[in-house]
């Protein structure tokens, strides 16, 4: 989060990233639950999240 939004009063842009937060963590649990990808930048490279979480459950 910029420096300005963190000095904003006002609460709704106080209250984006804990929505984003959600809504992340909302889609990445309906990826899951549907086998539907879920692509997100990391480390430079686009990824499945979902893909990588089923790799993760397989190995365990």
């Amino acid at each position: 989060m910029n420096s300005r939004a963190l000095q904003s009063r006002d609460p709704d842009i106080l209250a984006t990233d804990a929505a984003l937060r959600r809504a992340a963590r909302q889609a990445h649990a309906l990826g899951r639950r549907t086998g539907t990808p879920v692509y997100v930048l990391k480390d430079g490279r686009i990824v499945d999240l979902t893909r990588e979480w089923k790799k993760r459950v397989r190995t365990r």
